[in-house]
């Protein structure tokens, strides 16, 4: 056999091992995955005490601080995709709140909106981070949606992607039948469940390795129960945004999926009416998350606002340094 041949089997024999693995060893595999990520979006896996809880984050970066808040169901890794297009530029943050992730799960706690901006403030003083810049995703947008009208001195800007929060999101057809019946495709009952989910987040979902496939759903399957009474005092009792978003006064980007089947791509514009000034772009061909399904566009949009606002700034600076 010549080298070439050698070089084949050797590949061949790697790569078997390696899907050997994946499924002997599905929980360090899984790890393992995670672990390749945050290392491509140099994140680093820290904890803080903050008020009564521990929370866990992912730090990475340099520059102005940049929370990001995740949605119902996901956590602080749900960012990982899109910190390599942003770490080089900002300090990136991303905690897990309460009830996800690696945080704790306590059955006795109120997980309302109300509850986890206390939450937020909390992580946001513990580090001592000051005026902050503030992201979030779906059900993470409504936390700092309402952040931003609560503490308004302490938000420097506003990202809100496919966010909830007012009452045109719950104009499609998922949330309709979830408030006649109680279903819905995010809270997971079985394994098999966890393929719809992504389906429904995601217009192309990306590809999960088996063993994080699996360690993702077993752990929305264990967290069903508690989940299903958070999505319901989110969803149910928490109150909309519409009486205070014209406390908002931070600088504010408003991103949209048009596919997207969870929260209604109209309710982009009603967040942009409630917030004077912000602007607002439709991502075409995309669905909820569009952070995952186009990071580097993502990203990109944002970072433009972010250079705009900058700009903004610096010379309403000059203009108010000019002599009289």
């Amino acid at each position: 056999m010549n080298s070439l041949t050698y070089g084949a089997i050797g590949i061949a024999l790697l790569a078997a091992s390696a899907v050997a693995f994946e499924y002997l060893f599905p929980s360090v595999a899984a790890r393992g995955w995670t672990g390749l990520a945050r290392a491509a979006g140099r994140l680093t896996r820290r904890t803080v005490r903050a008020g009564a809880r521990t929370v866990p984050y992912l730090e990475g970066g340099r520059g102005e601080p940049l929370v990001l808040v995740h949605g119902f169901g996901a956590d602080k890794d749900n960012f990982a995709g899109i910190a390599p297009f942003l770490t080089p530029h900002v300090r990136l943050l991303a905690p897990d709140l309460p009830g996800f992730g690696e945080a704790t799960r306590d059955p006795r706690s109120s997980y309302q909106i109300a509850d986890q901006v206390r939450l937020l403030h909390a992580f946001i003083e513990a580090l001592a981070l000051g005026p902050v810049h503030l992201g979030g995703s779906s059900m993470g947008g409504f936390v700092v949606a309402e952040f931003a009208a609560t503490y308004p001195d302490l938000v420097k800007s506003l990202w809100l992607i496919d966010a909830a929060g007012v009452a045109e999101c719950a104009d499609t057809p998922m949330l309709r039948h979830y408030r006649a019946s109680g279903e819905i495709p995010l809270l997971v009952r079985d394994k098999s469940a966890f393929a719809m989910l992504l389906r429904t987040v995601m217009r192309r979902p990306a590809f999960l390795p088996p063993s994080l496939y699996s360690t993702l759903a077993c752990r929305a399957v264990a967290d069903l129960e508690l989940h299903t009474r958070i999505f319901r005092e989110i969803a149910i009792e928490s109150p909309t945004l519409e009486s205070r978003l014209d406390s908002i006064t931070a600088p504010t980007l408003i991103v949209w999926g048009d596919q997207d089947e969870v929260l209604s791509p109209t309710a982009a514009a009603a967040f942009g009416r409630g917030i004077s000034g912000s602007e607002v772009i439709v991502m075409p061909g995309v669905g909820h998350l569009p952070h995952l399904e186009r990071p580097r566009a993502t990203a990109r949009d944002y970072l433009r606002f972010r250079t705009r606002i900058g700009c903004s700034r610096r010379a309403a600076s000059a203009v108010t340094s000019l002599p009289a």
